[in-house]
């Protein structure tokens, strides 16, 4: 994946209205992390598939078939930046509900859940 811009907005979503969604247990989000394994470990959030952006050429074939490109799917990263990168990627390959959750995990550790580890 490169790090060139698709000139696209990205819907976003607030770290808070993630947790309120999650503890919902709304049927059909599709929930991606592209963090490195090695951070996944430090701290994640249940629920979140790791698709790591540095392995994009193992997994870029596999999105289509492993995830609805119609359900509403949310992408985190450590402060939003590669999320952003991979929802950009996700809407030219035909996903039409994409949202980079904003401020990522950082953010979600400060703001909603301070047991989980920020590095």
């Amino acid at each position: 994946m490169s790090d060139q811009s698709f000139g696209q907005s990205i819907a976003q979503i607030s770290v808070e209205e993630l947790a309120q969604r999650l503890s919902s247990k709304e049927p059909g989000i599709q929930l991606v992390d592209v963090r490195e394994p090695q951070e996944v470990e430090i701290a994640h959030i249940e629920g979140f598939v790791n698709l790591p952006l540095s392995q994009f050429p193992d997994w870029a074939e596999q999105v289509s078939s492993r995830f609805d490109p119609h359900a509403e799917t949310l992408v985190i990263c450590h402060h939003g930046v590669r999320s952003a990168q991979m929802c950009q990627w996700l809407t030219t390959q035909g996903f039409t509900k994409v949202k980079n959750v904003a401020g990522g995990i950082d953010a979600y550790s400060k703001l909603v859940d301070p047991s989980i580890p920020q590095y």
